[in-house]
């Protein structure tokens, strides 16, 4: 699966980089919300999964249906909490807040690779 693309597993974990912000900052948004569960998914599983093609993908009901990558939608988990809230809320949002930074982060510097891989492609078209 990734040796078909010239990006590498980078194009894989931006996108799953960027359903794991969606995931956090929806937890975030719920921080106050009673009975919400905190939900996450385990990013290096996920990858790797889909990497050996052992990933979760949508099954197909016809043989006419598009297939989708096998990583696109990942299974969330509920998080246990440290100290659960008494209304039943488990965000815990200084370690929400954590967790965002660090995907943040990570999608940051997939992002600035594909960058530069872009650019040295540009510039083996371009003949310098």
């Amino acid at each position: 699966m990734f040796g078909q693309s010239i990006f590498g597993v980078h194009e894989q974990a931006l996108n799953l980089r960027a359903h794991r912000t969606e995931v956090l900052a929806t937890n975030l948004a719920n921080a106050d919300t009673p009975g919400f569960k905190a939900r996450d998914f385990d990013f290096s599983a996920t990858l790797s999964g889909a990497a050996t093609g052992q990933g979760q993908g949508l099954q197909a009901t016809h043989a006419r249906h598009i297939q989708t990558s096998s990583a696109q939608r990942p299974a969330l988990a509920y998080r246990n909490p440290f100290q659960p809230a008494r209304d039943g809320n488990t965000v815990e949002a200084d370690l929400e807040f954590a967790r965002f930074a660090e995907n943040s982060i990570a999608y940051q510097a997939s992002l600035r690779f594909l960058s530069g891989r872009i650019s040295t492609l540009r510039m083996a078209i371009g003949g310098r």
